[in-house]
């Protein structure tokens, strides 16, 4: 299912300089949100704060041409035009030659039109990452996101039509979503085309809807393991199609697990997406091999040397060993072993030895 295609997708690391202006601009509170514990900070910055981070970066980052100041939180171009304006002068004496790249910025899709972005090309902006969280009506409502899938497609549009870097942010498993709702996310996603996306797993956090809903009985979550199965389809689906996944998992915070009520999160959850997606090609190659696999085997059981790239031995044994000791429950012993000429995901059997 998952090895439908060779591919290699290793590029060079993005760097982001992550200024938070956290709550500006969101016309009102989504079900889901309480910014201040996922970022950790409830100071809104200014123009002197951009320049202090920006001049300190600059002294430490070994390579600023692969690095973009990036504004996250809030929705960037809902602020107060001058607000926005400060900002994006403060940043844009850091663009140049010897310094950043650019600047990225984070905001809703009913906030973009050809005003605002004439306003951000000029500046330096080059990427725009729209928080679609959904691309389902029912969904966007029921989570009080206030816009519609129709305003996710016209500011990609927009976007795209401006020469932008398009990303979008998904939020897997919302309240009154469901597993046939996020496939269709993901099929509505790669029509748009995007250049960039991030996936993130709903955490319920304290102090919001979400959070009174789950207490009352009324949101119910998936599994644990069907969300990872989803996510790593996800996540080889759109790098299947160029597109570059940056975030699978919201990001390791100390305020996220204080604030936690329930949810997906985990500190490794990308490195369980791809343990998940090369367990399922382990699992292709063996039986193409004809190497059986029945859970709590008994009586014949196999030795099996498997190929992965270099880059993704951890990955196929498996966060604590979780694809050896599946594998083993099912009658195969692993042993995994790197080779620089495989891509991304892909396995090859070298080696099968059977035991009585």
């Amino acid at each position: 299912m998952l090895q439908r295609k060779r591919y290699r997708l290793w590029a060079m690391k993005h760097n982001n300089i992550s200024i938070f202006v956290t709550h500006v601009g969101c016309p009102h509170m989504c079900a889901f949100c309480n910014q201040h514990t996922i970022t950790g900070n409830s100071q809104i910055p200014h123009a002197q704060d951009v320049r202090r981070i920006c001049s300190k970066a600059l002294e430490q980052i070994k390579d600023p041409e692969n690095t973009e100041i990036a504004f996250f939180g809030g929705s960037f171009t809902a602020v107060p035009r001058e607000y926005m304006i400060e900002l994006l002068e403060a940043a844009n004496a850091y663009l140049g030659e010897g310094k950043f790249s650019g600047i990225r910025i984070s905001t809703r899709p009913d906030y973009i039109d050809d005003e605002v972005l004439d306003i951000l090309k000029r500046y330096g902006v080059t990427s725009i990452e729209i928080g679609a969280q959904s691309l389902n009506d029912k969904v966007l409502d029921a989570n009080e996101r206030g816009h519609s899938t129709l305003d996710i497609v016209n500011a990609c549009k927009l976007i795209k039509e401006h020469n932008f870097e398009l990303g979008l942010q998904l939020m897997v498993g919302l309240y009154r979503s469901d597993m046939d709702i996020e496939l269709e996310n993901m099929e509505k996603v790669l029509e748009i085309k995007p250049d960039t996306v991030r996936i993130y797993p709903v955490v319920v956090l304290k102090g919001t809807k979400l959070a009174q809903l789950f207490k009352a009985g009324k949101y119910h979550l998936i599994s644990m393991d069907d969300v990872i199965d989803l996510c790593s389809k996800m996540l080889y689906e759109f790098e299947n199609a160029g597109i570059k996944v940056l975030k699978c998992g919201l990001h390791a915070s100390e305020f996220v697990e204080r604030d936690m009520v329930a949810g997906y999160y985990h500190p490794a959850f990308r490195e369980l997406c791809e343990s998940r997606i090369i367990r399922e090609n382990m699992s292709n190659a063996f039986r193409k091999s004809g190497i059986p696999i029945a859970e709590n085997a008994q009586g014949q059981r196999y030795h099996v040397t498997c190929a992965v790239s270099p880059r993704c031995i951890s990955a196929a044994i498996g966060h604590k060993k979780a694809n050896s000791e599946h594998f083993l429950k099912n009658g195969i012993n692993i042993k995994v072993v790197g080779d620089e000429k495989l891509s991304k995901y892909e396995v090859e059997v070298r080696d099968v030895r059977v035991c009585i």
